[in-house]
């Protein structure tokens, strides 16, 4: 058994396309456009092409459920996922280069240190660098 998909969910795909691939790096894999102007929008990671691909899941715009889970985790300041990184201090200068927001500035917890930015889409993002 291995992973071979993640969702994420988005309020605007197109708007998560742009900033997933323009502002984090992320490559677009799949894109096939379904009913009522979705898409199944597919992207995976610079550094591993034939790794799990994430899905921008439309989900908060069509079920209510789901926006409702994704406004409490907002609210809360919950991270929707993790993304590692290998330099975490590189990576926020870089981002906050390109006008990221974050939410928590690097910080070593334990035996990692972490950040928290928001991807604009409804979700807060937590980057990790393991020590």
């Amino acid at each position: 058994m291995r992973i071979t998909l993640m969702s994420i969910p988005v309020r605007d795909q197109e708007k998560a396309l742009r900033f997933y691939t323009e502002k984090l790096g992320f490559i677009k894999k799949l894109d096939t456009p379904l009913e009522d102007g979705n898409r199944w929008l597919t992207l995976v990671s610079d550094q591993a092409a034939d790794g799990p691909e994430l899905v921008l899941e439309p989900a908060p715009v069509h079920f209510e459920p789901s926006r409702v889970f994704q406004d409490a985790l907002l609210n809360a300041g919950i991270p929707y996922t993790q993304f590692d990184v290998d330099d975490l201090q590189q990576e926020y200068e870089r981002l906050i280069g390109l006008g990221v927001e974050f939410r928590m500035k690097p910080k070593q917890v334990g035996t990692v240190k972490v950040a928290v930015f928001n991807d604009t889409c409804g979700n807060f993002i937590q980057l990790v660098e393991k020590l």
